[in-house]
């Protein structure tokens, strides 16, 4: 599978219009793909789980393929659940069929191919060889050394689920020109939804829990915002500009506030010319940079940015857990273990210290070690309390515990410099 894949990209920069790609969609990338996927996880509407279908997975593939080939495949309607979140209320979560997330994956691999030629440098999320530290590393240097004055922050209200079929396969189509390829991508996205016992057409959004939902977004934005940026935007201002995008999640800097608030009323006219529109109450532009050292600050990507100095005086933006993201991961630490008053104690610290460690590999850049060690100090107080409620004989003492945390919990460390353009492993 990945020769196939490289041949793609190498097609994607040879020729305009890609054809003969749903071949890529066969027995063999479709088992590569099942052998990927998690056990245990959640079944869609039919019930079938990645155990159920393996107990006769050649038949079940050949016998998909079949369908396929004949176009009496459809995909069934993603189920609609809700979770719980840690700061409370629900969050809606879309859980597609077992033969419609294997399908899926395996096309959404095809389009990452085709598209990783065509995309620009200006977006970070969901691409190979990419990821959030790299947008925060890109941003927070066109900050310090760029002629950055002015922030415009900018949201898009309920993106995912207002992307415009028709545009979308319009824009599928300058680059791809497999029609069945594509007579796949829409039966997917008008696939629809089933609430308990109840039907939702899918007449816009992309595929609620897909595979795929993550990169036709990238191609929905690319001509939507990249594109526009790239060949218009750029040199319609006068000043300094630059631009970072993580999937549906950008910022634009400026020099000048004119340019600032120029851009913000074109790209209202942008996104609503797309069905898109922004959302006013998490829109707005702010003076930043070394040239206005005010107090403001932004957020990007679970972090917040703020005006700040060296030790030698010289500017430089600072860095470092957003109030928003630390709350929620509080609130998510707290919830869990309050599940752990009878569970081994040892059990619950092995699971606790790894994710302490995902913590500090995603929010452990240069900066931010007094944030995830205040998140650290947190977590451990909180687990302290919740063995003292278990413990019926008599209150642990602090001593005790500590010997216990030392020897399980690894200390807090800083994992990602984006100051320096070195970026270590994350183990």
């Amino acid at each position: 599978m990945e020769h196939e894949l490289k041949d793609i990209r190498y097609q994607s920069r040879t020729y305009r219009k890609l054809q003969t790609l749903m071949n890529r969609v066969n027995v063999e990338t479709l088992k590569e793909e099942h052998r990927r996927q998690i056990s245990g996880k959640a079944a869609g509407i039919d019930g079938v789980t990645k155990e159920v279908y393996d107990a006769d997975l050649d038949k079940n593939v050949n016998e998909l393929i079949a369908r396929m080939k004949k176009f009496s495949y459809k995909p069934l309607p993603v189920r609609r659940t809700h979770i719980p979140k840690a700061t409370g209320g629900e969050r809606p979560l879309g859980i597609p069929s077992y033969e419609d997330k294997l399908v899926q994956a395996v096309m959404a691999d095809v389009l990452s191919e085709v598209y990783e030629e065509r995309f620009t440098n200006y977006s970070y999320g969901f691409r190979p060889g990419r990821g959030a530290h790299d947008a925060v590393k890109v941003l927070n240097e066109a900050i310090g050394r760029g002629k950055v004055g002015y922030v415009l922050e900018a949201d898009i209200k309920g993106f995912f689920d207002n992307v415009s079929h028709d545009k979308l396969m319009e824009f599928l189509g300058n680059d791809i020109e497999d029609k069945n390829f594509l007579r796949y991508i829409k039966r997917f996205l008008i696939a629809g939804i089933m609430e308990g016992a109840e039907f939702k057409e899918s007449d816009k959004g992309t595929p609620q829990g897909g595979p795929m939902s993550p990169v036709l977004a990238n191609v929905y934005l690319h001509y939507v915002l990249d594109l526009w940026y790239e060949k218009w935007l750029k040199s319609a201002i006068g000043g300094e500009s630059y631009y970072v995008r993580y999937c549906d999640d950008f910022v634009f800097l400026f020099q000048y506030k004119q340019d600032a608030e120029k851009a913000m009323s074109w790209l209202i006219e942008r996104l609503a010319k797309f069905g898109l529109e922004v959302a006013g109450d998490k829109t707005r532009i702010l003076p930043f940079g070394r040239y206005n050292g005010t107090k403001d600050s932004f957020d990007f990507l679970g972090f917040t940015f703020f005006n700040a100095k060296t030790r030698k005086g010289k500017y430089r933006p600072g860095i470092r857990t957003s109030e928003k993201k630390l709350k929620a991961k509080r609130a998510a630490a707290k919830a869990w273990l309050r599940t752990r008053l009878t569970k081994p104690i040892a059990e619950t610290m092995k699971i606790l210290n790894k994710a302490l460690q995902g913590h500090y590999n995603y929010y452990g850049i240069s900066g931010n070690f007094v944030m995830i060690g205040k998140f650290a100090n947190y977590v451990k107080l909180t687990c302290y309390r919740m063995l003292n409620r278990r413990d019926q004989k008599g209150k642990m003492t602090g001593e005790v515990f500590n010997r216990i945390w030392v020897y399980y919990i690894k200390p807090p460390r800083l994992k990602v410099d984006i100051w320096n353009g070195w970026k270590p492993k994350v183990v």
